[in-house]
């Protein structure tokens, strides 16, 4: 996702649009190749909080590794549409059908439904507009409750501060968690709420504690995951003795800083095996000397990994 192309329409969100685009600049500025531009139907857009927004209404060319982000915009419930005209749809369409990932925070999803996205996939949106969305699309299926949802390169949120999560978790799917937690560490948003759905990424299920020794372990371990660390020297390079790391880490997080790391190699295992490494190659990209030990950790139920057990 070179570029990263925000499509604005009318009483946008501030909050919808910023969260996502902070996110995307923060990994700019740690050196991820990422550019921002923003488009609209018309030079000056309103937001619902009263700014007035500029936007280019030419659209620049869009590649596979491209995003189009589609913030949502204040609308009573039964004004859910976006207004978009038939050609901007069709770019959207497009970008998608030439194997680019399209995204919606909030009322968003509207404007990828009337570009016929969600036809037969997984959708979500937030909740005052989640019982429209299903009458509008059928064919949709409408997630409740959750975060965010991906499905064949579309990908909808919830709203408001969920665009914070679904661009983390992009990044973290590009870049690794390591990326993913300098900026959320950067960007001071360790708290992350849950839907019914886990979380996908261990950074943001791990990071909701206010505990400093604990967060500065966790960015050696995300910049590390795949290395040998033994207890003593992560301890040392926090400042604190192997037990009152442990003690602490554990308390925090509900996992051993060992834990946590398996947690982290396995998570990007399974991101390599779907697509298309073997287990093998997996398994020593992300540092395990034995293949068996990431079959006996693919085996465990997820909720008995998560607690360490």
């Amino acid at each position: 996702m070179s570029r990263i192309l925000f499509l604005l329409v009318p009483g946008v969100h501030l909050l919808d649009l910023a969260g996502p685009a902070q996110v995307f600049s923060t990994a700019a500025d740690f050196g991820h190749d990422y550019t921002l531009g923003y488009v609209a139907e018309q030079p000056v857009v309103p937001s619902a909080q009263g700014v007035p927004l500029q936007a280019d209404t030419s659209w620049p060319e869009l590649g596979p590794d491209d995003l189009l982000l589609v913030p949502g915009w204040r609308s009573p419930a039964r004004e859910l549409e976006s207004k978009l005209g038939p050609d901007t749809l069709r770019r959207v369409r497009e970008h998608h059908a030439a194997g680019g990932t399209v995204a919606s925070v909030c009322a968003g999803a509207d404007a990828l439904g009337r570009a016929g996205l969600l036809d037969g996939r997984r959708c979500t949106t937030h909740h005052d507009f989640q019982d429209l969305l299903a009458a509008r699309y059928r064919r949709a299926t409408v997630v409740r409750d959750v975060l965010f949802t991906l499905d064949d390169r579309v990908v909808t949120s919830a709203g408001i501060a969920s665009g914070i999560d679904l661009a983390l978790y992009l990044v973290a799917q590009r870049h690794g968690p390591a990326a993913a937690a300098q900026i959320a560490r950067d960007m001071v948003v360790y708290a992350r709420r849950n839907g019914h759905e886990q979380q996908h990424s261990a950074m943001l299920r791990h990071r909701s504690h206010l505990d400093d020794t604990v967060h500065r372990a966790q960015d050696v371990i995300d910049a590390r995951y795949d290395a040998r660390l033994p207890l003593g020297d992560l301890a040392a390079s926090v400042g604190v003795s192997e037990r009152t790391l442990t003690r602490v880490f554990t308390r925090a997080t509900g996992l051993t800083p060992l834990r946590y790391q398996q947690t982290l190699r396995l998570e990007r295992a399974e991101h390599l095996i779907a697509h298309g490494s073997t287990v093998e190659h997996a398994a020593r990209t992300v540092g395990f000397e034995d293949p068996r030990m990431l079959r006996r950790l693919r085996s465990r139920p997820s909720e008995q990994l998560a607690t360490g057990s």
